[in-house]
């Protein structure tokens, strides 16, 4: 007999000194996430220790800050149960909802008893034990692996690829291509792109201002103005974002869902006002590489994954009340509201219930887990009926869509037995990639922009530029570096569009160089 999956507990735990006497891993906090999560249900002590020890999943997003050996198998330890299953994940910002649709899968389909899906990271603490020379910090965990420096996203191995050829690949990097990208399709400037940009982010920023599990918690919400001003302290990163349209990491975060069949529920006495029903989830992904993706203004991967969130848990976007749209960067929020035809800044629905990552802080991989608690809390208290939970990962590479409710399925229907999509989007067309370009009889190749961003120093000062291209010849794509200053200072402009325009492209032995040409040369088309 099909089972019904509902959330009875939730639980966020965050950890704001960093001061070192108060620095505690990753594993600490978890438990912490937990223990509230499983006061959360409203149980009596003796009935909530029964739910405890019923626990027969666990599954952990994995962490940025530490590398355990078995922290499923840590957690189970310490939670004094024998978990037979035991999951942790790959790295991805999808998976807090994916591991929590597989779970709610695994109950609806009586191989799960009890579940608790967590995450949680200690960037801030881990960042005060290596300032202070004091790696690994005292009792943390000991495990096979050393830890000499603190993760960053930027700060990754690129590999031997066409992007690492070309010093592209972290996140900083792609999602900026997809903005300028995204605005150029949409007929914005600069100018009203960049206003868009910060007036969004400045929205979520007031969102953040009054969560309480949020980072910036307590303090005065950044403004527009603040935002979209580069200044010193809030340097350009890569064009067109300064740093607080970027995620930030440093934070000390946690959280945890505990989720059961309402048969379960019923048994142990959890009160009705604690269930929040899951009705389904999808995801899939593009490519991993950013070259091979068909263009560089939409994301299969959300609108599919969202098209079959929806679809799956027998919703329209009409009976959406509540949007957490993951927001490491501007791009993601404005792709996924535009999908969906919901305006993307001064909407009737926000598009975020937490503040985004720069406001609420960039709980690693994790971050979406505190909208799974979040959107549990608002749905209990009435704030809506129906949510739903965009989670995104890579760069803009994985997406997992999870939509709860106040309500169960429609006509008593079971949770879905799979996961209606893919695990790679297909039914695309992609320009061929040339990695090296051929020169053409005087050593260059005419080329058109098709998209691009500009890497800035600490000082503000342009570093490299990045542009994706296309042939004039074939429309073969290719990925390439400012090949004079003269381009590189067009590229940093905040004026002029460069999208289209016409310029030629040479190889240097290891490097595909592009210069723009002037504009009384004429704009290319794609």
């Amino acid at each position: 007999m099909s089972q019904i999956p509902i959330i009875v507990g939730v639980g966020d735990f965050v950890n704001r000194s960093t001061s070192l006497a108060d620095g505690h891993e990753p594993l600490t906090l978890m438990l912490n996430a937990i223990s509230t999560a499983l006061s959360d249900t409203g149980l009596p002590d003796d009935k909530r220790q029964q739910l405890q020890s019923a626990i027969d999943s666990i599954d952990v997003v994995r962490t940025w800050t530490w590398p355990y050996d078995d922290l499923p198998g840590d957690i189970s330890r310490k939670l004094g149960v024998n978990a037979r299953h035991q999951f942790y994940s790959e790295h991805g910002g999808n998976k807090p909802a994916k591991l929590f649709d597989q779970a709610a899968r695994r109950i609806s389909q009586g191989e799960t008893k009890v579940a608790v899906i967590t995450g949680g990271e200690a960037l801030a603490s881990l960042s005060a034990f290596a300032a202070a020379k004091k790696l690994p910090p005292p009792g943390w965990t000991r495990t096979k692996e050393s830890v000499n420096s603190v993760f960053s996203p930027t700060g990754r191995d690129l590999g031997k690829d066409i992007g690492a050829v070309h010093s592209i690949g972290a996140p900083i990097h792609v999602y900026p291509l997809f903005e300028n990208g995204f605005r150029a399709n949409r007929g914005q400037s600069i100018a009203e792109n960049h206003e868009e940009s910060a007036q969004l982010y400045a929205e979520f920023a007031k969102v953040a201002e009054k969560q309480p599990y949020a980072w910036n918690y307590g303090k005065p919400a950044a403004s527009k103005e603040v935002i979209g001003t580069v200044t010193k302290r809030n340097r350009m990163i890569c064009f067109p974002y300064p740093l607080l349209m970027n995620a930030f990491n440093t934070i000390n975060l946690a959280g945890a869902c505990v989720l059961t069949s309402v048969a379960h529920a019923e048994e142990l006495g959890v009160p009705r006002t604690k269930w929040i029903y899951a009705l389904g989830g999808a995801g899939t992904q593009d490519s991993d590489n950013f070259w091979e993706r068909p263009n560089y203004h939409s994301s299969p991967s959300i609108s599919r994954s969202i098209d079959a969130g929806l679809h799956v848990s027998g919703l329209t976007k009409e009976d959406i009340d509540l949007y957490d749209f993951y927001s490491c960067f501007p791009i993601v929020p404005k792709i996924a509201a535009h999908h969906l035809n919901l305006p993307i800044t001064r909407g009737p629905k926000p598009l975020t219930i937490l503040g985004g990552l720069t406001s609420f802080g960039g709980a690693g991989n994790n971050y979406s887990m505190h909208a799974i608690t979040e959107m549990t809390r608002l749905l209990r208290a009435g704030h809506g009926r129906h949510g739903l939970v965009l989670a995104n990962g890579g760069v803009m590479t994985y997406q997992h869509v999870l939509c709860l409710s106040t309500m169960r399925r429609k006509a008593g229907l079971p949770y879905p037995q799979a996961d209606p999509l893919p695990a790679y989007v297909t039914g695309l067309s992609v320009p061929k990639v040339v990695a090296r370009v051929e020169v053409e009889g005087n050593g260059e190749t005419e080329a058109v922009v098709e998209t691009y961003t500009v890497e800035f120093n600490r000082d503000g000062a342009p570093l490299r530029a990045y542009i994706v291209g296309r042939l004039k010849g074939n429309g073969y794509r290719f990925v390439a570096n400012h090949g004079d200053e003269e381009t590189l200072r067009q590229f940093s402009a905040w004026e002029g569009e460069k999208i289209g325009r016409a310029g030629r492209v040479r190889n240097d032995g290891t490097r595909n160089l592009f210069v723009l040409k002037k504009e009384r040369e004429g704009l290319g088309k794609l």
